[in-house]
């Protein structure tokens, strides 16, 4: 579907939509205050960006010395080409050990392999422990923000949620109480849990341990208790070293939410003493992206969601409507490098302001890699008409002067006393959500002559 039309229900409710865009502009705007608090912001941007450019150019060889390093802490690694041999391994751990109730922390390499409804499709209990994720696992829904997950629910739905699903009191929306009621519920789900699966925020090749920050401690509770714990890794979450991690931590909380750091960051070198701990690292086309000369700097992102935070497109049209896992500027560019067709709107679902990219903690360059997408999808013959015959048009008017200039004296003699239906109609797509500026009197070119007849430049 194409993201205009998915987004147009988003959007079609105005309170909403405001709603939305205001939530993450504050979430941006913390993190700005916090990216002024620190002087060397730029210079941890810098070098996050090299660190990453090193880890991309030695992957291979870091990947090996990571699992070599994990294998001598008691770790067994798994690798997995693709979503569905992730899934497999996951399964085959579960049912090796006869677990039938699993406890996840937010993982959205798992929503990527669609892990839950496969597992649930063999029997296996899921539940996601992140309050967010948990909410949209009830509702039946995906995530809709890579760090916020329920930014698009608003607490008098939650409330009716759990009056539904727990019994809460009917109307009640305080945060405190339906926090509260929150963890009564998820502690059973800890109790009764046979095994535990994060995902991976970090992996250190230098040594073979893991990083996984969460805001709860449900990473932390979900893996103490069981005596399985498994990891599923992205290729590109590698570090080379554990002196690098430090960067890499200043920068994630402080661009995702504005946080100094997040509240846990859980370090895992080896399983418990009386259990098992397995990684499973996934390529998925990851590898497919490396090799492309104009998009592989996109596997330098560390999910901080800072590029949603900020994006105009996104704040209005909701996370939903970009129907991948992971929505925004980073989404538009990973979902097409999956498949270019299905995907082939996300590009345009940008107005290239270059906000993501001011943003970014790893200095990708986000908006010219969606222009760079533009073009790929317009010579595959992947754009729609309504996007090509109106282009051909503008290039037909800006490659002649005197029709530009024609053109500019009609729009601002004629199209303002022109009836409104002419304008806005079903034929005008641009027009249903916009309203044409007031036009100038005169042109630019009719100014800077009138402007400099009158300093006497002109003479």
């Amino acid at each position: 579907m194409k993201h205009a039309t998915a987004a147009a229900k988003f959007v079609a409710n105005d309170e909403r939509s405001h709603w939305h865009d205001k939530a993450l502009w504050f979430v941006r705007s913390k993190r700005d205050r916090m990216v002024h608090s620190v002087p060397e912001w730029e210079l941890l941007r810098e070098t996050a960006s090299a660190i990453k450019a090193h880890t991309m150019t030695h992957l291979a060889d870091l990947l090996e010395q990571f699992e070599e390093n994990a294998t001598k802490l008691g770790v067994t690694v798994h690798w997995a080409k693709d979503a569905a041999e992730h899934n497999e391994i996951v399964h085959r751990l579960l049912s090796d050990h006869n677990v039938k109730k699993l406890v996840k922390s937010k993982s959205m390499l798992t929503e990527e392999c669609h892990l839950n409804p496969y597992l649930e499709e063999r029997g296996i209990e899921v539940t996601d422990t992140d309050l967010g994720e948990w909410l949209v696992q009830l509702r039946k829904e995906a995530p809709s923000h890579i760090v916020m997950p329920a930014i698009h629910i608003k607490k008098e739905e939650v409330g009716e949620l759990f009056h539904r699903v727990l019994g809460t009191k009917e109307g009640a929306s305080d945060p405190p109480y339906l926090a509260e009621a929150a963890r009564t519920a998820l502690r059973q789900k800890f109790m009764e849990a046979d095994a535990g699966l994060t995902g991976v925020n970090f992996g250190i090749a230098e040594t073979g341990g893991i990083v996984v920050c969460t805001n709860e401690g449900n990473a932390d509770l979900g893996v103490s208790l069981p005596k399985l714990h498994i990891a599923s890794m992205g290729v590109e979450k590698l570090i080379p070293k554990a002196e690098h991690l430090g960067v890499f931590l200043r920068l994630l909380a402080r661009s995702a939410t504005g946080q100094p750091i997040t509240t846990y960051s859980s370090h895992f070198h080896g399983p418990r003493p009386d259990g098992e701990m397995h990684i499973i690292l996934l390529d998925n086309g990851r590898s497919k992206l490396l090799a492309s000369e104009e998009f592989h700097r996109s596997l330098n992102c560390i999910r901080c969601g800072a590029c949603m935070n900020t994006c105009p497109v996104y704040r209005r049209s909701g996370g939903h409507s970009y129907g991948t896992t992971v929505p925004g500027p980073i989404g538009s560019i990973l979902a097409p490098s999956r498949d270019a067709e299905e995907h082939s709107t996300l590009p345009y679902a940008c107005s290239l302001c270059g906000s993501c990219s001011d943003v970014c903690p790893v200095k990708i360059d986000l908006h010219s890699q969606l222009l760079t997408w533009r073009h790929k999808i317009a010579a595959q013959g992947y754009v729609s008409l309504d996007k090509t015959v109106p282009m051909k048009f503008a290039s037909a008017v800006f490659r002649r002067p005197w029709l530009y200039r024609l053109a500019g004296r009609v729009a601002r003699n004629v199209v303002p006393w022109m009836p409104r239906f002419m304008l806005y109609n079903p034929l005008n797509v641009w027009g249903r959500k916009r309203e044409l500026p007031e036009f100038p009197k005169e042109s630019f070119q009719q100014a800077y002559a009138r402007r400099n007849k009158t300093s006497g430049k002109g003479e």
